[in-house]
């Protein structure tokens, strides 16, 4: 799944085009590396995203093939971190 639908559908970044121009500027690195909106996310995988005002990691739990409800959105998920931005 593409990485910015993957944000959206997790209800992290609420719209796909913020999404896209999220990863675009730069602000988000999969396992380290920094990854453009069309990256390939997998189960395992490590997304690291800094807002303007904090950085929030997470780790990706499944992805479903369709979009999920909102409790479902939430089990996409593992919070593995959030903090101010340093």
């Amino acid at each position: 799944m593409r990485l910015d639908l993957f944000l959206k559908w997790s209800r992290v970044i609420l719209r796909r085009t913020l999404a896209k121009e999220t990863c675009d500027a730069g602000r988000v690195t999969v396992n380290g590396q920094e990854a453009r909106a069309g990256r390939e996310v997998r189960v395992g995988d490590t997304i690291s995203i800094r807002f303007p005002r904090r950085k929030l990691t997470l780790r990706v739990r499944s992805i479903p093939s369709h979009a999920p409800s909102k409790e479902g959105a939430h089990e996409m998920i593992e919070l593995l971190g959030s903090g101010a931005v340093e």
